[in-house]
């Protein structure tokens, strides 16, 4: 890699302060990851105590039949008594669980006793449609507190949820319904982002008058915008209305005894590098792996108030909006709407009406919000915020000072976390207490043995890439793809036998930091030079400029490939064909002349799947003309 790379500083370091130091529940990390990688079993032995169970495992790791590895082997559990249950016994009851504020402005302030209570009868009314343990149940609706709401139903009496963002197209529903065989849909009649309207209960007409027919019987509807929507009464299907149903219900249910390998949920994967996958996790292993990184990345305290501002459909939204926040007892934030409406500092708004503590987000936000400058956040108080959070997608540096310095004042550490659908929770990770470079995830957490490796699957030395690997299993992990055991094995365990193969490419600098670069198909190569779209795109991003940039490598007789950038800009700023130079010539300088793209296009937007990922096998097939693929993840 070119030694002019600037994109990347790893030689710059944020150190915590003394009063993050005093504060943190873990002081020294190296002592607890030193002990922990020494005896993984015993930490997440620990870890798992901290939790009910209906009954103790007697192994806590199966590893007889890899790659399908099962954790807390004999143990009995429900992630629902953790997340809910226990509080709603407790003095927590009447601590605030939500906190939810309506794209319109509107509020709800929902306790841990009131979700058990709303929790416990919707798990009455799936019982009372047929769903038992086992069955599947598509949830697809806004961004609503009745979305987590029935997931915890499902997971209650044992039934398995599938959340599908809400907004994805007719087709992708579909598949994702008929992939998973659900009998039962949740869903809303509309929802609100960014001032549209989404017609949810229409697309889910849509989807389920289909041939071959969907297994759905019952589709129930919760009344969130008060639009018109048919209600179909038909001898194959019945619809209902979620507040009639719930006033029908008790509020007496008993949580299922699970098995702590018994499926909990699945969810497929966004798409952004081909077609969906559909990942399942389980009751046991993944309730003991996110209430453990939760509790130690963010170091929550009783008084926090945290804030994840993504989606409950998307695996973020489901271990750190939904299951970790709750088993911590945190008290969460949740808003309904775009980061930008009606104005730009929605979002600062929000922290400082609630004093939120800590604010937890994805770089494609972050930089959607820096082109419009930083008086929006001056506007409002932010001093109650203490800790930051990054995730989605390797965050540009120039995008990481911007949050660190004008939304967290230059006091708050970020953490930047690198994870994925298939591990569950976080895998490489800072603590509070970890010196932060920008750019990097710091080092893997407790327990977690990561290796950089060349195409035989050798270890290579510090500051080369190479291909991201995981040594051994973790709790948290997806247990398989739904009804496909091979091609769970054959995705991530035969690339390099014996280890877990995530996709990405990687670096690791001198002093242990870990540098994601990219998914292995985004990993450029030009003239004998290996790129990372990640540090090309950082390279962009840092000038004045530029809010947010895609590269591509297109196909080059002589170089192999090269690279095509496009770019958005910042507000007050236009196209003009010296700009473009500039751009061109802002990389060269940066990463590197061999690193001069070819090409630097103006654009007004970016493709994106739901959950902000930038979609460059789709740039790469529309510039070449070629099918674009699956694109039910595209963002409309």
């Amino acid at each position: 890699m070119s030694e002019t790379n600037q994109a990347f500083d790893h030689s710059l370091v944020f150190n915590p302060s003394p009063e993050v130091i005093a504060r943190a529940r873990i002081k020294d990390w190296d002592a607890v990851k030193a002990a922990a990688d020494a005896d993984p079993q015993k930490y997440w032995a620990e870890c798992a105590s901290e939790l009910d169970w209906y009954q103790t495992w007697n192994q806590v790791l199966d590893d007889s039949k890899k790659p399908f590895f099962k954790w807390f082997v004999g143990g009995k559990t429900n992630i629902v008594q953790n997340a809910v249950d226990r509080h709603a016994e407790s003095a927590r009851r009447n601590k605030l669980a939500y906190i939810w504020q309506g794209e319109d402005g509107s509020e709800r302030f929902m306790s841990y006793g009131e979700l058990a209570h709303d929790v416990n009868k919707f798990a009455n009314v799936l019982k009372g449609l047929g769903v038992n343990r086992g069955d599947r149940v598509t949830i697809y609706m806004g961004r609503v507190l009745e979305l987590p709401i029935a997931m915890l139903a499902c997971a209650k009496i044992g039934a398995i949820h599938s959340v599908v963002y809400g907004g994805f197209s007719v087709d992708a529903l579909r598949g994702r319904i008929q992939d998973s065989q659900s009998k039962v849909v949740v869903t809303c009649d509309g929802a609100y982002v960014s001032g549209k309207h989404i017609d949810l209960k229409d697309i889910v007409d849509a989807a389920l008058y289909t041939d071959p027919p969907t297994p759905v019987k019952d589709v129930v509807v919760y009344k969130r915008t008060g639009k018109e929507v048919r209600m179909f009464n038909e001898e194959n299907r019945r619809d209902h209305w979620w507040h009639e149903a719930m006033n029908a219900a008790s509020s007496v249910c008993e949580t299922e005894v699970m098995d702590a390998e018994d499926p909990l949920f699945i969810l497929y994967t966004s798409g952004s590098t081909g077609k969906p996958k559909a990942l399942l996790h389980t009751h046991g292993g993944y309730s003991v792996y996110t209430y453990a990184t939760f509790r130690a990345v963010f170091d929550v305290q009783e008084d926090d108030r945290y804030w994840c501002a993504a989606d409950p459909g998307w695996i973020t939204g489901h271990s750190y909006i939904v299951y970790a926040p709750l088993m911590n007892g945190v008290t969460s934030v949740v808003y309904e709407g775009g980061p930008s409406y009606p104005a730009p500092d929605r979002w600062w708004s929000i922290v400082a009406k609630y004093r939120v503590s800590i604010l937890y987000t994805a770089p494609t936000a972050i930089r959607g919000l820096m082109r419009f400058g930083a008086d929006w956040p001056k506007k409002h108080d932010l001093s109650s915020l203490r800790l930051l959070g990054s995730v989605g997608e390797p965050i540009n540096p120039e995008a990481w000072r911007w949050f660190y310095e004008n939304i967290g004042n230059s006091r708050c550490p970020i953490m930047d976390t690198w994870w994925q659908t298939e591990t569950g929770g976080f895998m490489i990770t800072p603590t509070p207490v970890v010196p932060l470079k920008p750019g990097s995830g710091t080092r893997p957490f407790f327990t977690i043995k990561a290796e950089i490796v060349d195409d035989q699957g050798n270890a290579v030395p510090p500051e080369s890439e190479g291909y991201l690997t995981i040594l051994q299993p973790w709790p948290g992990m997806a247990r398989t793809i739904y009804g496909d055991d091979q091609r769970y094995a054959d995705t991530y365990w035969s690339r390099f036998p014996g280890r877990y193969f995530t996709g990405d490419s990687a670096r690791m600098d001198k002093d242990g930091y870990y540098w994601i670069i990219g998914r292995v198909d985004d990993v450029l190569k030009v003239s004998g030079y290996r790129f990372g779209t990640a540090e090309l795109e950082s390279a962009l991003v840092a000038h004045p400029a530029v809010a947010e940039a895609a590269v591509i490598g297109l196909p080059h007789e002589v170089r192999g490939n090269a690279i095509y950038g496009y770019v958005l800009l910042r507000t007050g700023h236009k196209d003009s064909p010296e700009l473009r130079e500039a751009l061109r010539n802002h990389v060269a300088k940066m990463v590197g002349p061999i690193a001069k793209p070819e090409k630097v296009e103006v654009v007004d937007r970016l493709p994106k799947t739901r959950s902000g990922k930038i979609m460059r096998r789709l740039l790469k097939a529309r510039a070449q003309g070629l099918p674009e693929g699956d694109i039910s993840t595209l963002e409309e």
